[in-house]
Parts: structure tokens; sequence; C-alpha cells
């Protein structure tokens, strides 16, 4: 049974690609990373975010499956006392609930409206820390909390690094109201017009962002509803992002409809990578350096 009360993590080993190497950590051996599950490595870069955790902080608790081993590491030493007076705000009602049954006090952005720091995973993330969130339907919520925060800590594994936002062919989420969703999604088609193996549709509930094939035998289901109640419009790219993308944000957001799209620009402190052989830390460049 592992020792749910010890801060620190068993596993973590530096990369020399231009990552922050962490002396404070002895260098596990690489064959015990090499037989690690892709999983298993989440789980091991989850502990080493929630070890910037400290008591009496209001934490920004993510949604997926990554952030799932953080909520519940969170649990785990706030019942063993070694965490105490934590207050979380959950980037959605999946969050809420497992952030509940792994005993974590729950609030709000209107109770507390700075939060601490956020732990959340993501889809992609581009050499300058900017980030896709959302293929899971909660990129509202996340970038309300995850905006609102001190510190934002990301945590992927080695697939989620991209060499520019979009690049990986899967979807880049666009929250929609759903008054008049096609004209809104019909508006975006235009933006984005000429672009080579550009396409975008509409997320359905028997649907996932990462199946990026379109039907075209006629069926209709029923459209994907994020917490808000929204639907969500999916981009897709052939090579991702070209050009100023605060540029390419403020012309989406210009868009009457769209409620928020899922580029992160900006945001993340950090991004912690798991990779096969090992843990990692990317810190955002200050002032170019």
């Amino acid at each position: 049974m592992r020792a749910a009360c010890s801060r620190s993590i068993d596993m973590a080993i530096p990369f020399p690609h231009l990552l922050h190497h962490d002396r404070s950590q002895p260098a596990a051996p690489p064959p015990t990373c090499a037989a690690r599950s892709q999983d298993e490595l989440k789980r091991v870069a989850a502990h080493r975010a929630v070890e910037l955790v400290q008591s009496g902080m209001v934490l920004g608790l993510g949604t997926g499956s990554t952030a799932a081993h953080a909520l519940d590491r969170i649990g785990d030493l706030l019942r063993c006392g070694a965490l105490r007076d934590i207050v979380g705000i959950p980037t959605s009602e999946w969050a809420a609930a497992r952030a509940a049954a792994a005993g974590i006090p729950l609030s709000d952005l209107n109770a507390h409206p700075v939060v601490d720091l956020s732990i959340d995973g993501a889809d992609e993330v581009d050499p300058a820390l900017n980030l896709v969130k959302g293929r899971g339907g909660s990129l509202l919520r996340e970038k309300m909390v995850e905006g609102a925060s001190r510190r934002f800590v990301v945590i992927v594994d080695e697939s989620k690094l991209v060499p520019r936002l979009g690049a990986s062919g899967l979807a880049v989420p666009v929250e929609v109201i759903p008054f008049g969703w096609a004209l809104t999604l019909r508006r975006l088609r235009s933006l984005f017009e000429g672009m080579p193996g550009f396409n975008l549709k509409l997320r359905t509930a028997s649907t996932d962002a990462k199946a990026n094939s379109f039907d075209e035998n006629g069926f209709e289901p029923e459209p994907f509803v994020t917490d808000n109640k929204n639907y969500i419009v999916d981009l897709f790219f052939e090579d991702g992002f070209h050009g100023d993308l605060n540029l390419i944000s403020d012309e989406i957001l210009r868009i009457t409809g769209v409620v928020e799209h899922g580029m992160f620009l900006g945001l993340a402190s950090s991004v912690i990578v798991a990779r096969k052989d090992g843990v990692a830390t990317m810190e955002k460049k200050l002032n170019g350096i």
C-alpha cells in the first residue's frame, strides 16, 4: 500500500530538451521509468504538481483523466493531515463530483475571485506554452478559473506537445450558444475559408473531439451540451494555426454567438510533461529569456 502522507513523488527524471532541471529530487534509474505505463507517468506528473499545493490555498481543480490523479492526491493529503484548509474551485461538474468524492471542500469564483494555484491537463501544448483545451467540453469554466489563477500548472503526456496549436489534427473547440448555432458555424467556416485542410462540425453527444470523421448518412444526432447548456463547434486544421494567435483569437471572439474558444494563450505558468523516460518541467519564459 502506498504511503499517502508522503509529500514527495516516487519518480522524477528531468529531460535535456530545454526543460527545467529539478535538482531537488534525485534521479530514479531509467529502467524503472521505462517500465511505467502512460497512466502511471501521468500519475507521477500529477503528484509533482500537487507538491506545489500548500495549506490554506484556493485551488483551481482541473477536468480530465490526468487532473483526476491530482484530485485524488489532494484528497489523500487532506485525509492524512498533510494539507489543511484547502478550498477547491472546480472547472466542471465532473471535477466537482470527483473532488467531492475525494473529500476536497468546494466553493466558486463568486466567493473566491482570486485562485492561488490551478492544476489541469491540456490537449495541446506549443513551444511557447500556449494550449488547446476543451476537447472534454469544459473550456469556458476552465478558462475562467485558470485565468483567475496566480499560477497555472499544466500536466500532459508527451503526445500533447505540438509545433503549433491545431497541428495534432484534432479538434480546436469553440463554445457557442444554441440559438442560431448553424449561422455561427457558417461564420466560423467563412473566417477560415481557404485554409488548406480546414473543416469544422457541430460536436454531437454520440461522438467526441478526437473523431474528425464526418458522417454523411443524413443522421442527425443530438448535439453535445456543455455544463453551461451551450454547444461546441470543433475546428480541424491540417497543419494548425499559422499567424498571430492573439489576432486569430480576437477574430473568433468577435463572431456573435461565440462564447469562448479553446486556445489558452499565455495562461500557463509551467507544464509538467510525462514521457516514457521520465517527468520534467517546461517553464514559461519571462521577457524573452
